[in-house]
């Protein structure tokens, strides 16, 4: 099914790719780094972001094939279009030794499984317990922000080996997370016709 862009979107992505050159980056690549540039008017974005071509390329078939999506927050989830996702934290507790927001991925796992593409904006804590669990995820889209434990769980996202979108710095958040995943979303598969641009 084809997405009609709105004539601002056009526009927006018009002047950010006046501003930046982005033709260098592998076509999913580019399409994670420009909406991800898009939802946060940040351009940093093209050198903070951490991701790999080839992982994006087997996690767009999952996705598109019908892998559950699972997010950190409903922030993230409200701002996922064109596909359901999961969210347990109005289930979860908090308790000795973790989270509300780690409890949440704990109980989301145990409804999905492996195979999923985890898409954390918020809660570091999310992110650590996804990497405590054999999750064998499809993607771990991994945002979240904040000056305590953001930088430091993305930076275990990546020693994991896990395929992921990450950053290197403090900043994230539910908007760019949940627009890596539509970067994904949006991008065509082969069986669809062009969309229209971006």
């Amino acid at each position: 099914m084809n997405r009609v862009v709105h004539p601002i979107e056009q526009e927006s992505f018009r002047r950010l790719r006046a501003r930046l050159d982005t033709s260098h980056f592998p076509p999913l690549t580019r399409a994670v780094v420009e909406r991800v540039i898009h939802s946060s008017a940040d351009l940093a974005y093209a050198d903070d972001l951490v991701l790999d071509e080839a992982e994006l390329v087997k996690a767009h078939a999952e996705l598109h094939a019908g892998a559950p999506v699972v997010v950190d927050v409903e922030m993230v989830a409200a701002g996922i279009t064109r596909r359901e996702s999961i969210c347990r934290l109005k289930d979860a507790r908090s308790g000795p030794g973790m989270t509300r927001s780690a409890h949440a991925i704990r109980l989301a796992y145990e409804d999905v499984g492996p195979g999923a593409l985890w898409v954390i904006g918020c809660a570091p804590t999310a992110l650590e317990e996804l990497l405590r669990l054999d999750a064998a995820p499809a993607l771990v889209v991994g945002l979240p922000v904040g000056f305590v434990g953001a930088a430091e769980s993305k930076a275990a996202l990546r020693e994991s080996g896990l395929p992921a979108v990450s950053n290197v710095s403090e900043k994230g958040g539910s908007a760019v997370a949940a627009a890596a995943l539509n970067a994904l979303l949006y991008h065509p598969t082969s069986n669809d016709s062009p969309e229209e641009t971006p």
